[in-house]
């Protein structure tokens, strides 16, 4: 299995090398100035994790960039007019007013986003999915690597107590025994079913730097307002969601690179042009011979999201809100009372405070580039085998999928 400490070793390993002792923070005047932030992206979710750092006391927005005048024009108020604006990420970048960089844009972005900032040497937090596919990942770990850049994933679970808790009361602990199967779902998630009210290009939106890297076409309502539900900018709910789940799955089993990966699924329900199914389950192996599934459906019919982990010996299940543990129970005896334990904080409030700390520190982050690109590689695994309709296998030695063909053959 591969724990925390290897993955650690991986980062810190290479040519370059991330050395935890590096200069980083000496960018900024002394560990107890405040950190300068800009912000690329002040869209619905960009605005909101900025939200987070604006409550930090030692946190000044300074920079705010996107390619919409309106969402520019909503960041600017939330610093109640005192960063400057960017149409350009670049030109952000060159900013010397910004030490670190948070990354919220369409997911196709964040690799070349996170590349810059590391080589314009600004500390990166970066929104889930980390990349738009596998290789992109390589990618950003080599310019972290070589500029020695604290990034920090926005998988918000690794910062949560609780989480942290559970894995080791629970998990560290044997206490769920053998590990066989991890079920994870997150239904009836209304983001992916956002409808714009207009038909026409905004005034204020540059719709080409909208795009980026992505063929262009004639501006589409919904793929501006809906993005992810067209697979030419993420993955739908399986990059999204699956890819938060998955990766707390990965931190407390120990073992994040899977061999296989199996879908189904497809618009079932809502065909209103989008691209990424509305209703997906997947089945994703692991070496140590256990699986982990995911099902999400947008229809209203279910509704919850959580993870629940069965082994020999008792049962997990745990969301944002708090976990259950359940000990199995003897035979003829009736079970034990669970444990439940609640959760009040929000994680994204832990996830930007071990950011700014880690920034300072020049410590590991909770969620680090290397743990955040093998969730995001879960989730692609997924998404290639919706697209194949296929098995897909995987080399973990190497990070390479290979698309299984059945022997048709063997067919009668």
């Amino acid at each position: 299995m591969t724990d925390n400490s290897s993955r650690r070793s991986f980062i810190k390993t290479g040519a370059a090398g991330v050395a935890m002792t590096a200069a980083g923070w000496g960018r900024v005047a002394g560990a107890n100035d405040r950190l300068r932030l800009g912000v690329i992206g002040t869209g619905n979710r960009g605005s909101d994790v900025m939200s987070w750092f604006i409550k930090e006391a030692d946190v000044e927005v300074t920079a705010l960039c996107d390619c919409y005048d309106k969402a520019l024009a909503n960041g600017l108020k939330m610093t109640e007019g005192k960063a400057k604006t960017f149409t350009d990420y670049r030109a952000l970048l060159a900013s010397k007013e910004v030490d670190a960089v948070l990354i919220a844009t369409p997911d196709q972005w964040h690799k070349q986003m996170a590349v810059d900032a590391c080589n314009a040497g600004k500390d990166v937090y970066v929104e889930k999915p980390l990349t738009f596919s596998i290789a992109e990942g390589h990618e950003i770990i080599k310019a972290v690597k070589a500029n020695r850049t604290v990034l920090q994933v926005g998988l918000q679970q690794r910062s949560g107590i609780h989480y942290a808790e559970a894995k080791r009361q629970y998990v560290d602990t044997g206490k769920l025994g053998k590990i066989a199967l991890v079920r994870t779902w997150w239904h009836g998630n209304a983001y992916h079913l956002r409808k714009p009210n207009f038909t026409e290009q905004p005034a204020g939106l540059d719709w080409k730097a909208f795009l980026g890297p992505v063929k262009f076409r004639p501006f589409d309502a919904h793929q501006f307002y809906n993005w992810r539900a067209y697979l030419d900018f993420g993955g739908g709910q399986i990059t999204d969601l699956f890819t938060h789940w998955i990766d707390v799955v990965h931190w407390f089993v120990g073992e994040d690179l899977p061999v296989s990966a199996n879908a189904a699924g497809g618009v079932y329900a809502y065909n209103d042009g989008r691209t990424a199914p509305d209703t997906i389950t997947l089945e994703v192996e692991y070496p140590s011979k256990w699986v982990a599934t995911f099902e999400a459906t947008l229809v209203p019919g279910a509704r919850g999201a959580a993870i629940e982990f069965l082994g020999t010996e008792g049962r997990l299940l745990i969301d944002r809100g708090g976990y259950t543990y359940q000990a199995k129970a003897e035979r003829r005896q009736a079970p034990p009372e669970p444990v439940v334990v609640k959760n009040e904080i929000p994680l994204e409030k832990l996830h930007v405070r071990n950011f700014v700390d880690c920034v300072k520190s020049r410590a590991l982050p909770n969620s680090d580039v290397v743990s955040g690109h093998r969730s995001a590689l879960a989730s692609h695994l997924g998404k290639m085998a919706y697209l194949e309709k296929r098995r897909v296998a995987f080399v973990p030695a190497s990070e390479r999928a290979q698309v299984i063909t059945p022997d048709v053959g063997k067919r009668s």
